[in-house]
């Protein structure tokens, strides 16, 4: 009898629409080695919190939704799911087994190498760019973009889809520069099909303190629309498509 994958999961969402295209369901694993000061799920940091399950008992619970997601299909976000490349990369194939349309919602933490597994069953990837500036990047978030770059530069290598995702940060990443910047970057990319911004919010941050973190963006300001739309169209001038 073959053995069981286990791994660790977060939460369980069913006909999210936000995390790719359609109607998805939406599996959070646990455990991320990043730690962006703009999180707003510092619980699933822990690579030993959240709760054991199988990849069979994750996909079951999956097909049972099933009719409803037939024009979606089924993403992996977290936490950071490279960081449990066995256990994701056994819950997307039977996905694709079953039909379902796969996504991984990522960092790109790792190396390459460690996220191969995962990126063969994923049908397309919801990648998330911190900042390109290294340093900056690991001021922010904890970690330099080269690993999410070399992912994104394999994606390109073999037409996997990809959807960027990029969070507003005021005084960090809401810059007009570094937005003309990352714009310039990816345009040269014919495998990212979008690019979402994402306004930094703080909806999270009762949970830094109920766990004893020390939250230091609490004086800075959520982006204004203006803001956002200014944003926007800096990478719409670039001829990219932005959400």
């Amino acid at each position: 009898m073959e053995k069981e994958v286990l791994g660790r999961i977060h939460s369980f969402e069913t006909l999210g629409a936000v995390d790719g295209p359609g109607i998805r369901v939406v599996v959070f694993v646990q455990g991320c080695a990043l730690r962006c000061k703009f999180c707003h799920n510092p619980d699933s940091w822990r690579i030993d919190g959240g709760t054991v399950a199988s990849a069979r008992e994750i996909f079951d619970k999956i097909k049972d939704y099933g009719p409803f997601i037939q024009n979606g299909g089924v993403t992996i976000s977290g936490g950071e799911p490279l960081l449990q490349p066995k256990f994701v990369a056994e819950i997307l194939k039977l996905c694709k087994q079953a039909g379902f349309h796969t996504a991984v919602d990522t960092a790109g933490s790792v190396e390459l190498s460690a996220a191969m597994p995962v990126l063969e069953y994923s049908d397309m990837l919801l990648l998330d760019i911190k900042d390109l500036q290294p340093q900056d990047s690991i001021q922010l978030c904890g970690i330099s973009p080269e690993r999410s770059i070399a992912i994104l530069n394999y994606c390109e290598s073999v037409n996997k889809r990809v959807w960027i995702r990029h969070v507003l940060v005021p005084g960090h990443t809401l810059k007009t520069e570094k937005l003309n910047a990352l714009a310039v970057f990816l345009k040269s990319y014919s495998c990212v099909e979008k690019i979402e911004l994402l306004p930094f919010h703080k909806m999270g941050e009762y949970k830094w303190r109920d766990l004893n973190y020390a939250y230091s963006l609490t004086d800075v300001e959520e982006p204004s629309q203006k803001e956002v739309e200014k944003s926007i169209r800096i990478f719409k001038l670039h001829g990219l498509q932005v959400h």
